[in-house]
C-alpha cells in the first residue's frame, strides 16, 4: 500500500506539471491557473511527506526500495540530496526541542528568522547548481514563465507550507506539559483539514509517538489517543 499510494503521488504530482506545461494559459485572469498552482502546491508537498515515510522505512519493505523511492522524491522536490536529509531528520527525533535539532530554532522563533535557520540546514550549493541545470535544460521543450509559475513557484510554496505544518506550529514555543516528552503539539482532530495542510502531519505529537507509522495512517493514531 505505501509503495501504491508513493507512486499516485509521484503520478499526479509529474501528471499535473507537465499539464499546467503544456495546456495552461498564462493570465491573470484564468482562475484554473491560480488552482492548479495549488494542487501542484499540495502534490509536492506530498512528494516531501513521502520522502519523510521513507526516512523511517515505512513506504516499503525493501530496504533498496524505500530508499530508492525518497531519493526520486527530494530529487523531484528540489534537487535535495536524501542522504543527507535522513541523517538530519534521525537528530530531529532523537534531540527534539533541543539546540541538537537541526529543525528547531533556539532564540527567535519568529516564523521568518526560523524559516531561514530552516533553509539554511539543508540548502547547499550542489542543490543550486542542480536546479540551475534542470531549469536550463527544460527550458528546451517549456516557456520560460511556465516552469517559473508551475514548476518553481509551486516548490516555494510547499516549503512554506511543510515548514508551518511539521515544524513551526508543532514545535514552537511555549511548550507545554501535554508535549512532552517529544516537545510537540497536535492538531485538533478534523481529518479533512489536517489532510488537505500538510498529509495528517499536523497530527505531529502522534506522529513522534509513533514514527512508524505511514502518514495516511497517523489519523488513526490520532483517533486511538482521543479514545484514551
Amino acid at each position: 500500500m505505501g509503495v501504491f499510494i508513493a507512486f499516485t503521488i509521484i503520478s499526479l504530482w509529474a501528471a499535473n506539471l507537465i499539464y499546467a506545461l503544456l495546456f495552461q494559459e498564462l493570465t491573470i485572469n484564468n482562475g484554473w491557473m491560480y488552482v492548479q498552482i495549488v494542487i501542484q502546491a499540495w502534490l509536492y508537498t506530498g512528494l516531501f511527506i513521502t520522502a519523510h515515510d521513507a526516512m523511517h522505512r515505512t513506504v516499503s519493505s525493501s530496504a533498496f526500495l524505500n530508499k530508492a523511492i525518497g531519493m526520486l522524491c527530494t530529487f523531484l522536490f528540489a534537487g535535495l540530496w536524501y542522504p543527507k536529509l535522513y541523517s538530519k531528520h534521525q537528530l530531529h527525533h532523537s534531540e527534539v526541542g533541543t539546540a541538537g535539532d537541526p529543525d528547531y530554532k533556539i532564540g527567535n522563533q519568529n516564523f521568518f528568522v526560523w524559516w531561514f535557520s530552516f533553509l539554511k540546514q539543508y540548502l547547499t550549493i550542489t542543490q543550486i547548481l542542480t536546479m540551475a541545470v534542470l531549469f536550463n535544460i527544460l527550458l528546451l521543450w517549456f516557456d520560460q514563465w511556465s516552469l517559473i509559475i508551475f514548476w518553481i513557484i509551486p516548490s516555494l510554496l510547499a516549503t512554506f507550507q511543510l515548514f508551518y505544518f511539521g515544524t513551526y506550529l508543532p514545535h514552537k514555543l511555549p511548550h507545554t506539559p501535554e508535549m512532552e516528552p517529544y516537545k510537540s503539539r497536535t492538531l485538533k482532530p478534523n481529518h479533512l483539514i489536517a489532510l488537505l495542510t500538510c498529509y495528517f502531519f499536523g497530527y505531529h505529537f502522534e506522529h513522534h509517538l509513533s514514527p512508524k507509522t505511514p502518514w495516511w495512517q497517523l489519523y488513526k493514531i490520532k483517533n486511538e489517543s482521543l479514545k484514551a
